[in-house]
């Protein structure tokens, strides 16, 4: 009982957040010339993340915050279409990589290592592998047993060439990978549009707008894939979309891009520009076979499954949202994942109104009591900044709202600026007329 009235009007304080702002690491391989996107840097200026070398992120509190809230997206999506959550080891045995062709294919962006006995491993870009040399170690799974849907939450390598744009391209990221296991093509057809509707889902939950193309498969292979994108002048992937069906692809897969037509309705395609961040492939038996993936069939003999696999950087996602969502120096956050959703500033110390302080954490304690604003008040307890300050800084960092103690909290008829950072619009409201308007905008969204 204790424990769910601690969690319920909990909030939290800045001064004890570790938030270094303008952090620079003393690397020589950090190139000054490097091109920098938006999203970079801001969320480097603002101590969400932290550049450590060349293409590596440290992920710090806020940063935290914003990748458990998709976590939590992302779950109980998974959830919702019965796949389990496990955890495999980031190194997977090289000999496996080399049956399957793509120790050679996957060429110099795979990074690998030998232990102390010379054995060689791959620091696992993506798992399908490690997945299929599970299922085949435990067999006999049953067909009673499928679809079998299985995914992780982990860390990532790439040795990227060129990292750039911080988090959209670099060489460790937070990756999302699910993989399935079917008796059949028809069977993994109908397990792949399901995992596509939750992936919608995921998404349409994050709350920034996506576009869903045909994709190309790539190295990783498979019959056909699809890819979903945020909109972005600096994504590197070239998208075509229909100006009448909205059929959307990526321009990869088709010869003549310039002059593409639909070939569903005939109509012009548009082109743009889009951040990967989903991809989901038909693999069929492409890992099964050489890797031995078996299930045990009605007949009780062993047989290939049809595998799927799909993918949601986290990351790459949180990078992308201010991409599409920022078009000036303060950041603008999804409500969802937004690190908090609400930032209270009270008076300076010392100042004339420092007086109405209490209202602070009154405040703090009714707000984090109402649903959809548990454990996501945060109070700037900095008094010995001015109140303007504080607010340029709370705008900056992304919080939804902000809810200003100042002066007018010392009238007969107490009154808070409450500052709507995404729409940038302000207004004065008593304390009624305010927790009713907190309540109603989480209701909404």
């Amino acid at each position: 009982m204790y424990q769910s009235i601690h969690r319920l009007y909990h909030h939290h304080c800045l001064s004890k957040i570790f938030q270094p702002v303008n952090l620079k690491p003393k690397d020589s391989n950090v190139k000054k010339d490097e091109p920098m996107s938006l999203s970079q840097k801001l969320l480097v200026e603002t101590g969400i993340i932290s550049l450590r070398s060349n293409g590596m992120f440290a992920l710090l509190p806020l940063g935290q915050r914003i990748l458990k809230k998709l976590m939590m997206i992302i779950d109980e999506e998974m959830i919702s279409v019965s796949a389990q959550r496990l955890t495999l080891p980031l190194l997977t045995s090289a000999d496996l990589w080399k049956i399957t062709g793509r120790w050679n294919s996957t060429g110099q962006e795979l990074l690998s290592l030998q232990d102390r006995h010379n054995r060689e491993y791959v620091l696992s870009p993506t798992h399908e592998e490690a997945i299929t040399s599970l299922l085949r170690d435990v067999y006999p799974l049953s067909f009673r047993q499928l679809p079998l849907k299985l995914y992780q939450i982990t860390s990532k390598f790439r040795d990227e060439m060129k990292p750039r744009f911080g988090l959209i391209r670099c060489r460790e990221f937070v990756m999302k990978d699910l993989y399935t296991f079917d008796e059949s093509e028809a069977k993994a057809i109908e397990t792949y549009s399901e995992i596509c509707n939750a992936y919608d889902k995921i998404f349409q939950r994050i709350g920034v707008p996506f576009i869903k193309v045909a994709g190309d498969c790539g190295n990783i292979g498979g019959s056909f894939s699809h890819e979903y994108h945020y909109q972005a002048v600096i994504g590197e992937d070239t998208l075509l979309v229909c100006h009448g069906c909205q059929e959307a692809t990526n321009a990869q897969l088709l010869s003549d891009s310039v002059n593409a037509v639909c070939s569903k309705c005939g109509s012009d395609m548009a082109t743009i520009t889009g951040i990967e961040v989903g991809h989901t492939f038909l693999l069929g038996t492409k890992y099964s076979e050489p890797l031995g993936g078996c299930y045990q069939n009605k007949q009780g003999k062993p047989e290939a499954a049809h595998m799927g696999c799909y993918g949601v950087g986290l990351t790459r996602v949180m990078a992308a949202v201010v991409e599409v969502l920022t078009t000036s120096d303060n950041i603008i956050w999804p409500w969802e994942i937004a690190p908090f959703k609400v930032c209270i500033i009270g008076p300076k110390e010392g100042s004339l109104e420092a007086g109405v302080t209490r209202w602070v954490n009154h405040l703090a304690k009714v707000l984090s009591s109402l649903p959809g604003y548990e454990d996501d008040i945060v109070v700037d307890d900095r008094h010995r900044l001015t109140i303007g300050k504080r607010v340029l800084e709370a705008r900056r960092t992304g919080y939804p709202y902000i809810v200003v103690v100042g002066k007018k909290a010392q009238e007969d008829v107490p009154m808070f600026e409450l500052i709507h950072t995404t729409t940038d619009e302000s207004c004065y409201l008593s304390h009624h007329m305010l927790i009713t308007h907190m309540r109603g905008a989480a209701q909404n969204k």
